[in-house]
């Protein structure tokens, strides 16, 4: 929850798990823009998207997803959590 004074504001999440489909690329990349697109249209302030740790290179291929021009308009910002590596906040506009 994000406090603005004396008003609330609860942030809405939308989490994507890639442990099912990590190993098909192209199932990876539909259901990485399949979400994205979904928050956009739905008003989600953040995708959290969970790669998992590993060895670096599903979080390494999301973001180069992520990357994509015709993606990025749809985002403000991307992080990877600084307290889990295996975690990406997808911050939408």
């Amino acid at each position: 929850m994000r406090s603005h004074g004396d008003t609330a504001e609860a942030i809405t999440l939308l989490t994507l798990d890639l442990h099912p489909i990590f190993r098909n690329n192209r199932d990876l990349d539909v259901a990485l823009r399949q979400a994205l697109f979904r928050a956009a249209a739905t008003g989600v302030d953040v995708l959290e998207v969970i790669p998992g740790k590993g060895t670096g290179k599903l979080r390494d291929r999301v973001l180069a997803c992520l990357g994509q021009a015709h993606l990025r308009k749809l985002y403000a910002r991307v992080e990877v959590d600084p307290h889990n590596s295996g975690r990406i906040l997808v911050h939408l506009r």
